[in-house]
């Protein structure tokens, strides 16, 4: 049986704040985010929308009427849940309408709960065990506040929706060739709903390590392959764009381990640098990085055809990894340009550094509160302008850690 993704969204959010503005503001070379870490711009929420409203934004532009009767399994992968037992999926499962009659639940595992979500729906689609349904994962998360610290450059916001069937429209999961590796490590997590920790060094070596040992495992299964010709194009997971050339690099050292620094980056930018359009714009995007960069890379990709096998490889800090081949579907660039992402990306209004400031301190005052009520004021009528009459879910506050939700 084919299996893997049907439709495919994604939610840029409706702030964004641009780098190089981001980098003058802070004194900084706006070559280190734009040129080393090949981050443009950032995502934000006003105080308005959160990773509940994210999930449901997105998950709304791929759920059709007949849908919602056919959808029997709900997974959010995130790390940034509003709630520590009440998982986002029960929020998707309601506002998408789709039938009581469903399983639901989040995923957890940093920026790999999204790949570890849909691996689980896909292979319950395949089972059989309930045919001609279908799943919907959906991923999505937002940053803590670092203002002025020197990862401010690789924060953001997104979510993604998948539809996931045996009408693999988008992609075909080739579930017999994938690798997994894990270990336990501490190089970034969430100690707390305020918190958001990070060491570099150990998240790019754990990151490397990981990628090493799930391709092993890969092979493993699949025998040996010759890197070039086997796949088309290469995803890597991607916290930040400069990152995904070392993983590239990493890999190409399996297939010709005499090649150069000037040949890897000439390979690289041919077979996976176009993955990159979104990201670049969207900033972190965590457990939605490898399905925005999915979506970059058949946008950016025309000559991509059905039946084309690439290589996704999602990395989760803590630690769990999967490499995973999958191929192009038939009717994968019309659905995803049917998303028209770049068109919502270059929607968002831009904000200046003391307007970012503002929004992040905000967002940050209302964490944990049990009380509030969120202004749609502001913002250059933002509200008035985008959201109302328009569908997208919105907070409207929180009465006794109740969250109150809306479709404006």
């Amino acid at each position: 049986m084919a299996v893997g993704i049907e439709r495919i969204a994604a939610y840029p959010c409706t702030l964004a704040l641009d780098m190089r503005v981001l980098a003058e503001a802070r004194d900084h070379d706006p070559n280190h985010p734009i040129g080393e870490l090949w981050v443009r711009a950032r995502s934000l929420n006003p105080p308005w929308e959160d990773p509940v409203t994210m999930a449901v934004n997105a998950a709304l532009q791929v759920v059709t009427p007949e849908d919602r009767e056919n959808i029997e399994l709900v997974i959010v992968g995130s790390e940034s849940a509003t709630d520590f037992g009440k998982p986002m999926s029960t929020y998707v499962q309601r506002w998408c309408q789709i039938t009581p009659n469903c399983r639901n639940f989040e995923t957890k595992h940093a920026c790999y709960g999204g790949t570890s979500g849909l691996m689980m729906a896909a292979h319950w689609v395949a089972s059989g065990a309930a045919p001609g349904k279908k799943a919907l994962v959906v991923t999505s998360d937002q940053s803590r506040m670092h203002l002025g610290q020197p990862w401010e450059y690789v924060l953001g916001a997104a979510a993604t929706a998948m539809l996931v069937s045996a009408t693999p429209d988008v992609l075909e999961l080739e579930l017999d060739k994938t690798g997994y590796w894990t270990h336990e490590i501490f190089d970034t997590y969430r100690p707390t709903s305020m918190q958001e920790v990070g060491h570099a060094d150990t998240s790019l070596y754990g990151y490397l390590e990981a990628l090493e040992g799930a391709y092993e495992h890969f092979i493993r299964k699949v025998g040996p392959i010759d890197y070039d010709s086997y796949f088309a194009r290469h995803i890597y997971h991607v916290p930040f764009g400069g990152m995904t050339f070392r993983a590239h690099r990493a890999m190409l050292r399996h297939w010709r381990a005499d090649m150069g620094v000037k040949a890897a980056r000439e390979h690289f930018e041919r077979k996976s640098k176009s993955a990159l359009i979104y990201n670049s714009q969207f900033g972190g995007s965590y457990t939605s990085a490898t399905f925005i960069a999915l979506m970059g890379l058949i946008d950016s990709s025309p000559e991509l055809q059905p039946g084309d096998r690439v290589s996704m490889f999602s990395y989760g800090s803590g630690s769990c990894a999967e490499f995973y081949a999958a191929k192009i579907g038939a009717h994968a660039h019309a659905r995803v340009a049917a998303a028209a992402l770049q068109a919502g990306l270059d929607a968002r209004l831009q904000l200046s550094v003391p307007e970012y400031e503002a929004v992040e301190r905000l967002r940050m005052s209302l964490v944990d509160q049990p009380d509030y009520s969120v202004a749609k004021t502001g913002l250059h009528d933002l509200y008035e302008r985008v959201y109302a009459g328009k569908g997208r879910l919105v907070l409207d506050g929180v009465t006794a850690f109740q969250r109150a939700y809306r479709l404006s």
